[in-house]
């Protein structure tokens, strides 16, 4: 499992900069550092979610397990299908691209 995104999230999480929810992601956005999607996302969805993140230079993040997972990781007792995290340093943005792009 990716220890960088693990640790990213559940900090995230526990300071509350975080954004969760198709819906709220996309008209958050410009406030993101990183965006987080899961395999459950619908394929329109997922798009719209693409399109606002490359529109507004926003990494995205391909999680490969579904939402159950992602919500796991983040720590929290329901389904997570996307996750936007505003409180990242830039360095630690690149190293969860970085280690995301190994697998």
């Amino acid at each position: 499992m990716a220890k960088q995104l693990e640790k990213a999230l559940s900090d995230a999480i526990k300071a509350r900069k975080r954004i969760i929810g198709t819906k709220q992601i996309t008209s958050t956005m410009k406030d993101s550092k990183l965006v987080v999607i899961s395999k459950s996302v619908p394929t329109l969805s997922a798009k719209k979610i693409e399109k606002t993140a490359q529109d507004n230079s926003v990494p995205l993040v391909h999680f490969n397990d579904t939402s159950i997972m992602l919500g796991k990781l983040c720590g929290l007792p329901f389904r997570v299908s996307a996750i936007s995290l505003s409180a990242l340093s830039n360095a630690n943005v690149q190293a969860i691209i970085k280690e995301y792009e190994r697998k």
